[in-house]
């Protein structure tokens, strides 16, 4: 057991050399998580192959508030950005998951895919790599949202779920790998 004194004297040593630099740059919190050359990120409208009106503008606004909201990265309106995040929707569905005895729909499932691409300045990507192995400036991401018309959901809200959950994936793949 040690003395009181002993005790702050540690204490007083460890963050002594917590505030001495050393040969290392160290980074801490949630800018440890970012890639440290990028500050800025320009992302351009998002294309949608969708018949279904607005579906890339709502995207687009969901992904520039994730980007705004969690990371460190300022997203600004010109390509001379440090990156370019785009996006394109390739495609939604709509698939019956449950259905009552009258064949009514109970459950559906509503799913949107988009093709995701994160490029520096030098227009070459910033994403990391996969385990699965695919073009290497090209990330496909699915979300889905369950949508329950009984209760009186409508195609709206499950598209604004779907949506909302596609930005928050979107965003977290421009962290860095462990």
């Amino acid at each position: 057991m040690l003395r009181p004194s002993a005790a702050k004297l540690l204490f007083a040593l460890g963050l002594l050399g917590l505030a001495t630099p050393g040969c290392a740059a160290y980074r801490v919190g949630n800018e440890t998580l970012y890639a440290p050359d990028v500050t800025t990120v320009y992302v351009p409208m998002i294309e949608s192959d969708s018949f279904r009106r607005d579906l890339g503008e709502r995207l687009t606004e969901a992904v520039i508030k994730e980007i705004e909201l969690k990371t460190p990265y300022k997203v600004v309106g010109t390509p001379d950005a440090d990156s370019v995040l785009v996006a394109k929707l390739q495609g939604e569905r709509k698939l019956l998951e449950f259905e009552n005895q009258n064949d009514d729909p109970r459950a559906l499932e509503y799913a949107l895919t988009a093709n995701v691409t994160w490029l520096n300045r030098r227009r070459q990507p910033l994403a990391p790599m996969n385990a699965i192995p695919l073009p290497a400036d090209l990330v496909s991401i699915t979300q889905t949202a369950t949508m329950l018309p009984e209760p009186g959901q409508s195609d709206a809200s499950a598209q604004q779920q779907a949506i909302q959950r596609l930005a928050e994936q979107i965003v977290a793949t421009m962290e860095e790998p462990w």
